[in-house]
């Protein structure tokens, strides 16, 4: 097969792997557009709950005045019903702070009992809103799973019928340049085949050695660039390319290395001068 139709194949392979791709990270993103929801309804549950116990607790303390104020009320009547019995002045007045008593504790019962209820009242409001924001939450929440299980559906079927195109695009190409490929484009943002233009990769802007770029632009075997491991092939600038493929002028990948030992030798002669100026 010849390298620009294997180029055209990989060009229609991209394009697929990047949908493909696009659509098995929005399966996985999708479920997560739950949680909010989720951790919503989970609040108004708690609160629910809470709002609960603070109405048994308030329906407990109700009771227990009400209780109260029909004792303060029986004291009251029974003192007073005893004044028609009295015979000294001790005996009145001793009476008559018991009546007191009794109708200030009444008073007072009467004034709890009013306030457990208001708060009562209240606490039955607030659950009935709170039970009802539940149900919505939880009709909502069905119905947006049954949707995003559509959706993963239709999005699942769309990977399937991609599939297909890949193997049928890719059936006479190497399987290891395929595997490699795939792993480009998941890595690169769906760029895994990019042109080279004027000794540049366009797909990391690095500038390629002349001998590198002149592999690349006789087209006769599968290049990969060294730099950011995209698949290259040639592409002739506006300007044209004929000045920059000069051997004699640019270097070659063994440059790459040279580089890298002249940084190495570099780092050792700052080593060096640290150490001397320590011993110093």
């Amino acid at each position: 097969m010849a390298m620009e139709a294997v180029f055209e194949k990989l060009r229609i392979l991209q394009d697929i792997l990047s949908q493909k791709i696009i659509l098995e990270q929005d399966i996985q993103e999708i479920p997560k557009l739950l949680t909010t929801q989720e951790e919503l309804l989970a609040r108004l549950k708690r609160s629910f709950i809470e709002k609960n116990q603070n109405y048994e607790k308030t329906r407990a303390a109700e009771a227990e005045f009400r209780e109260l104020l029909i004792a303060a009320e029986h004291a009251r009547e029974v003192a007073e019903g005893n004044m028609d019995s009295i015979n000294t002045q001790r005996e009145y007045e001793a009476l008559d702070k018991e009546i007191r008593d009794a109708s200030e504790k009444e008073q007072q019962y009467r004034k709890d009992l009013q306030r457990e209820e208001r708060l009562l009242t209240d606490l039955d409001e607030q659950m009935k809103q709170n039970a009802a924001l539940v149900e919505q939450q939880e009709r909502e929440l069905a119905e947006r799973r049954a949707g995003i299980e559509a959706e993963i559906a239709e999005k699942t079927a769309r990977i399937r019928k991609l599939e297909e195109e890949e193997k049928e695009t890719g059936n006479d190409l190497d399987p290891e340049v395929l595997f490699k490929f795939e792993r480009i484009i998941r890595n690169k943002m769906g760029r895994g085949i990019v042109a080279i233009k004027s000794g540049v990769c366009t797909g990391c802007h690095m500038i390629l050695p002349a001998q590198f770029a002149n592999i690349v632009r006789l087209g006769k075997e599968i290049v990969f660039c060294p730099y950011c491991s995209r698949i290259l092939f040639y592409e002739e600038s506006e300007e044209g390319e004929e000045d920059y493929f000069d051997i004699d002028d640019a270097g070659s990948l063994s440059d790459l290395d040279d580089i890298e030992d002249d940084e190495y030798d570099e780092e050792e002669e700052e080593d060096e001068k640290v150490n001397i100026d320590y011993d110093d």
